[in-house]
């Protein structure tokens, strides 16, 4: 029988830990490739949507999770999808593109360790079926939990057949666009989605968006939390106010945060870096993004 000294004893206790508090939102399996980057706080799972990398490729947005630490990912079509093409062009490299290009990119996530938690393709009521259900095949193929969308509320039933037929559930995304009533934006819009709807209609609750849009994204959390499948974090002024750098502006991030930690809610908060200016560096403004997040639940 080996014996360890206590010294020891304590570093594998605590690197029992950190891997438990990991892997609660991996559904307990283990990443191939390298070893995870570990962003859990305090029990809250902190990554980004890659959308704050959008002024880079995929491969060096991946890197760029790597840099700042974050280890859980919800990837904007953006990565994927070909630029500045029409929209019939579009539809038709999404009925065509091989489902092998995103066992590709999952890998290149498994590699770096960061896990693809979310896929954001956004359903719009010009969207065929079979490109609608396209989206959920190539989910899939990612490995990713849920599908992500800033999509529209008439859309929301015919998304329901898709999402029940995949049993992945669909995070509506909402702006701050009130004067729209098929735009996701309030409480009462999300609630019209989820009426009569199966439990794979969900919410991506963008809690920036909803306080610009005259919403408390404290008290929507609490009744809610069960249909939410990830949030964004971003910070923005009431009243369809401009986005601001985390802390300045109206949004009660740091309340956000504890509310995931002290009731132990198991969803991912992703940082959405949009308030970035000419002359500000990504990377140093997403560093900061995180360690506002990291501060605001270590305190």
């Amino acid at each position: 029988m080996t014996l360890i000294s206590r010294r020891d004893a304590g570093k594998l206790v605590g690197k029992l830990l950190v891997g438990s508090s990991a892997a609660m939102f991996v559904g307990c399996e283990a990443l191939a490739g390298s070893e995870r980057i570990n962003s859990v706080i305090r029990g809250v799972q902190i990554g980004s949507q890659s959308y704050s990398f959008r002024d880079r490729p995929l491969a060096a947005a991946i890197e760029g999770f790597r840099t700042v630490g974050l280890g859980e990912c919800e990837l904007t079509q953006m990565h994927l999808e070909p630029p500045k093409v029409s929209r019939e062009e579009l539809r038709q490299w999404r009925l065509q593109v091989p489902l092998s290009r995103f066992h590709q990119v999952r890998k290149q996530f498994e590699d770096a360790g960061i896990l693809l938690y979310g896929y954001n393709y956004s359903f719009r009521n010009d969207f065929t079926d079979t490109e609608m259900e396209r989206g959920f095949q190539m989910a899939e193929a990612l490995g990713a939990k849920c599908i992500t969308a800033s999509g529209t509320v008439s859309v929301a039933p015919r998304v329901d057949k898709y999402a029940k037929k995949y049993r992945m559930k669909v995070g509506f995304h909402g702006h701050d666009k009130t004067s729209d009533p098929d735009e996701f934006s309030t409480p009462e819009t999300f609630a019209r989605a989820m009426h009569g709807a199966s439990e794979y209609i969900a919410v991506n609750l963008d809690i920036g968006h909803f306080t610009a849009a005259g919403g408390d994204p404290v008290a929507y959390i609490r009744q809610n939390h069960e249909r939410i499948v990830t949030l964004h974090i971003k910070d923005r002024k009431k009243n369809h106010g401009p986005n601001m750098p985390f802390g300045q502006g109206d949004t009660p991030i740091a309340e956000v945060l504890r509310e995931l930690r002290d009731n132990r809610w198991r969803i991912p908060a992703n940082i959405e870096y949009e308030y970035g200016q000419p002359g500000m560096d990504t990377m140093e403004e997403m560093k900061k993004c995180y360690a506002y997040c990291r501060s605001a639940l270590e305190a």
